[in-house]
C-alpha cells in the first residue's frame, strides 16, 4: 500500500428519505449555492447531516450540539444558517468562540457567502462604539465575540442587550470548553448558561465541537438545556499512524532530520513548549529544511507583533513556501489546512482527545497522510506541571477570599502582594470563582471584590477531580503509545466514544504489520544533533525593566528600572536536567562541583556563540550561604578560561527562602530585599555575573542594580542552566 496514494472518495451527501417540498427544495438548493461560494468549489456537495442541521436551525428553531471531526464543515453550517435566517428577516448571528485569531479562513468563507461579519476582541476595543452603532443600524449579519467578553461590564451593559434583542442564532463554537471535563475548559464559558436563558424561546442555538467524548457531551447538554445531538464518524480514512518508543532529544532530532526530507508536501511538528519549538526549528533549518517555530509569543524579522507574525507564518505555510511549522498548541483549535501531509509529535500530548485533534490536522485532503507520535523522558514532568500549574488549590482559594475580605477591592496585581500565587494561577482562580453560582467574588472593571457568599469546599473538590481525570487521560495516552497488536485508529476512536469505530483502519503500523516510516537513526545525524543540542539549548535571560510596587522597601529602588541600571540580556548554557549541558549541570550541583568539561563548554559558548557586547572585563558571581563554594569556584575557573580577573564583589548578608517556593514577582522580590551587599569596589567595565541556575531572573536583576549603583559597568548575567517553568 502506498502511504501517499490518493484515497478512495466516499460520497458525503445524505439525501432525506422523505422528498422535500418545492419551497424547502429551493431553500436547500440555495444553501448549496452558498456552500459552493464559501469554499470556492462549484462541485462540492453537502456532507452527511450538514443540510439536516441547517434545516433544524433555520426552519424548526432547534437547539443542536454538533459533534463532527475538524474539517467536516461545522463553520459552513452556521454561516449558511446565518445567511438564510437573515434572508427571512431574522436578526444577526452571535458566535462565541475562543479562536477569533484563528478563524480567518472561516470568516473569509462567510464573506464569500455575502455575510457582513464583525469580530469583537481585545484588539478592537477602540471600535466598541462603532460596533454598537452597527448593531443598532442592522449593519452586521454575524458578530464574533470571545467568551471573555461576557466578563466585560461595558459589553454586558451596552452591546449584549442589543444583540440578544435581535439575535437570530446563537453559536457556541468549541463547545467542549464549557465542560469542566473538556480538554480546554475555560471558566468564562460558564457564563453562557445565563445568556442562553435570556434568549427568546424560539431562538435556535448551535453548539459545535470536534473533540468531545460521551462525558463531555452529557455535561454540555446539561448546561445548554434540551439540545439535540448530531454526531458523526470521527475516522480519518487518509491518515496512517505510527508510534516510536521513548527517545532522547538527540535521537528525536536525528530522526526528524533523516525523515522529513523524504516526506512529500508540508507538515507540522508539535512540541509541548515554546523553547522546544524554537530548538527543533533551529535544528531543521540547520539541516537545510525550510522550517519555522510557531508559538503564542512568536515574532519574525518582518513582524514584531505576535498576532501578525502568526498570520504571516500561516499564509507562508499555506502557500507552500514553508515545509514545516514547529508548533505548540498555539496552532490548535480552528486551524484548517487540507494540504497538510504529515503531523509529527516531538513530545506526547496529555490526552487522546488532544492527540486526535492535533494529528487530525493531516489527511483532510484526498491524498494520504502520516501521523507519527514520538515521546521523550521529559514528557511526564511537563504534563505534571501543566495539570497542576493553573488550577487553584484549596489554600489558594482561602488565601484569595481572605485577602479580598480584608480590603475594599483589589486588582489581581495588587493581590499578588497578599497571596503567594503565580499570576496565571491567580487570574484563573479569580475567573473560576466569579462564574460560580452564587459567586464569592465579582469583578468591577479591573477590581475584584468579595461578596457575602461563603466559601464552599466544592470550589476545590472539583480541582482534585479534574487533576485525577487529567492523570487518567495521561495514562490512557501511554496505553495508546504502548499499544502492541491493536489498530491505533480504532483505539483513538473508541477513546472518543465514536458510535461505530471500525475494528481495523488498514493503514496504521499495526494493521500493516510493519512501520509506516523507517526508525533507523543515521550515526552522522546523531553526532550532529548532539553537538547542535549543546549549541542551541541556551535561553536568553531577558532583563527585567520594572520592580513591583513596594516590593523592595529596604533597597528602595524606583519602580521603573532605567536603562543604565538594568541588566543586559544574559544567557544560559542549557535547560536544567536536559540531555545536554543542562543535565550535566544538574549532576554537578548534586555532586557539589561542576566538571571541567561543563565549565569549558560554558567558556566556549560565551566566546564563540554569545560573544557578549560590550566586551567583558571582569567576572563576579551570585553568592550563596547554603553552598558557599560551589558557584564561586565555577566563576573563578570560568574567569581563568576567559582570561579575565575574578572579583568577589558581592556578599549575601542574610538567609533567604529558596526562590523556587516564591511563586510571583512580589514575593520573589521581597524574599531578596536587603539580602545582598556590594563588598568590593567593582570594575567600571562590563562584568559577567555568574550563577549556576536561573528561574525568575530577579536575583540577577537586583544584583545588577546594586552593581551599577556601586559604579560597575554593564552587567551581563550568565547561568549554566535555567529552571524556568516550561510552558506552551
Amino acid at each position: 500500500m502506498n502511504l501517499f496514494a490518493k484515497s478512495k472518495v466516499h460520497p458525503m451527501t445524505s439525501e432525506p428519505v422523505v422528498p422535500l417540498s418545492p419551497d424547502r427544495q429551493a431553500q436547500r438548493d440555495h444553501a448549496l449555492e452558498l456552500l459552493r461560494a464559501g469554499v470556492g468549489d462549484p462541485g462540492v456537495d453537502f456532507r452527511d447531516d450538514q443540510w439536516n442541521v441547517i434545516d433544524s436551525l433555520v426552519n424548526r428553531r432547534e437547539k443542536v450540539l454538533l459533534v463532527q471531526r475538524t474539517g467536516w464543515g461545522k463553520s459552513a453550517v452556521y454561516f449558511i444558517a446565518a445567511k438564510l435566517l437573515r434572508e427571512q428577516g431574522r436578526g444577526p448571528t452571535l458566535i462565541v468562540s475562543p479562536l477569533l485569531a484563528l478563524m480567518r479562513n472561516q470568516v473569509m468563507a462567510g464573506k464569500r457567502m455575502g455575510l457582513r461579519i464583525g469580530a469583537l476582541h481585545s484588539g478592537t476595543n477602540e471600535h466598541f462604539d462603532t460596533f454598537v452603532q452597527m448593531i443598532e443600524n442592522d449593519k452586521v449579519d454575524v458578530l464574533l465575540v470571545a467568551p471573555e467578553r461576557f466578563a466585560n461590564q461595558r459589553f454586558l451593559d451596552r452591546l449584549l442587550p442589543l444583540v440578544l434583542e435581535k439575535t437570530g442564532l446563537l453559536v457556541v463554537d468549541e463547545a467542549h470548553c464549557i465542560s469542566d471535563w473538556g480538554h480546554d475548559f475555560r471558566p468564562d464559558y460558564q457564563r453562557l448558561a445565563n445568556i442562553i436563558q435570556q434568549l427568546p424561546p424560539n431562538s435556535p442555538l448551535l453548539a459545535t465541537t470536534a473533540t468531545a467524548n460521551n462525558r463531555v457531551v452529557e455535561d454540555v447538554q446539561r448546561q445548554l438545556g434540551n439540545v439535540r445531538v448530531s454526531r458523526g464518524a470521527l475516522i480519518r480514512e487518509n491518515l496512517s499512524l505510527q508510534t516510536l518508543s521513548t527517545m532522547s532529544a538527540t535521537e528525536r532530532l536525528a530522526w526528524l532530520a533523516g525523515t522529513i526530507p523524504r516526506l512529500p508536501g508540508r507538515g507540522i511538528v508539535y512540541t509541548l513548549t515554546r523553547h522546544d519549538a524554537e530548538r527543533v526549528a533551529a535544528w531543521l533549518i540547520a539541516r537545510g529544511i525550510n522550517a519555522h517555530a510557531y508559538h503564542s509569543d512568536i515574532v519574525t524579522s518582518d513582524h514584531d507583533d505576535s498576532t501578525d507574525a502568526k498570520m504571516s507564518l500561516e499564509e507562508t505555510f499555506t502557500s507552500g513556501d514553508l515545509k514545516v511549522l514547529v508548533a505548540t498548541t498555539a496552532l490548535g483549535m480552528g486551524y484548517d489546512n487540507p494540504e497538510i501531509r504529515f503531523v509529527i509529535h516531538y513530545q506526547s500530548p496529555g490526552s487522546i482527545i488532544a492527540y486526535y485533534q492535533q494529528v487530525g490536522r493531516a489527511g483532510r485532503g484526498r491524498d494520504g497522510a502520516l501521523g507519527v507520535l514520538m515521546s521523550g523522558p521529559e514528557d511526564s514532568e511537563i504534563h505534571q506541571s501543566f495539570r497542576t500549574g493553573s488550577l487553584p488549590t484549596g489554600a489558594d482559594v482561602i488565601d484569595i477570599l481572605n485577602a479580598l475580605g480584608a480590603v475594599d477591592g483589589a486588582t489581581s496585581t495588587q493581590l499578588m502582594g497578599s497571596v503567594n500565587i503565580p499570576k496565571g494561577r491567580l487570574d484563573h482562580a479569580l475567573r473560576y470563582l466569579s462564574v460560580q453560582r452564587p459567586a464569592p467574588v465579582v469583578r468591577d472593571d479591573r477590581v475584584w471584590r468579595r461578596t457575602p457568599v461563603r466559601w464552599r469546599k466544592d470550589y476545590v473538590e472539583q480541582r482534585d477531580d479534574l487533576i485525577a481525570l487529567r492523570e487518567s487521560e495521561w495514562q490512557e495516552m501511554q496505553r495508546y503509545r504502548r499499544l502492541a497488536p491493536g489498530c491505533q485508529m480504532h483505539f483513538l476512536l473508541q477513546a472518543l466514544d465514536d458510535p461505530n469505530p471500525p475494528e481495523r483502519c488498514g493503514r496504521c503500523e499495526n494493521c500493516r504489520g510493519k512501520p509506516v516510516m523507517g526508525v533507523e537513526l543515521d550515526p552522522d545525524l546523531l553526532h550532529l544533533a548532539h553537538r547542535h543540542s549543546g549549541q542551541v539549548a541556551a535561553d536568553v535571560i531577558s532583563p527585567r525593566i520594572q520592580v513591583p510596587k513596594d516590593a523592595l522597601p529596604i533597597y528602595g529602588f524606583a519602580t521603573r528600572i532605567s536603562p543604565e541600571r538594568r541588566a543586559e540580556p544574559g544567557r544560559t548554557l542549557g535547560r536544567w536536567g536536559d540531555d545536554s549541558w543542562g543535565g550535566r549541570a544538574a549532576l554537578g550541583k548534586h555532586n557539589g562541583a561542576f566538571d571541567d568539561d561543563v565549565i569549558e563548554a560554558a567558556a566556549t559558548f560565551i566566546t564563540r556563540q554569545w560573544k557578549p557586547a560590550p566586551a567583558l572585563t571582569w567576572v563576579t558571581c551570585v553568592p550563596s550561604r547554603r553552598h558557599p563554594h560551589l558557584v564561586p569556584e565555577l566563576a573563578r575557573k570560568l574567569a581563568g578560561l576567559l582570561d579575565l580577573p575574578y572579583v568577589n564583589a558581592i556578599a549575601k548578608v542574610r538567609d533567604t527562602e529558596p526562590q523556587k517556593v516564591q511563586e510571583n514577582s512580589v514575593h520573589q522580590c521581597r524574599n531578596l530585599d536587603g539580602a545582598f551587599e556590594i563588598v568590593a569596589a567593582p570594575n567600571t567595565g562590563a562584568v559577567l555575573l555568574v550563577d549556576d541556575l536561573v528561574d525568575s531572573g530577579w536575583t540577577f536583576t537586583i544584583l545588577a542594580l546594586l552593581l551599577r549603583q556601586a559604579g560597575s559597568g554593564p552587567v551581563l548575567p550568565f547561568a549554566l542552566a535555567t529552571t524556568k517553568t516550561r510552558d506552551g
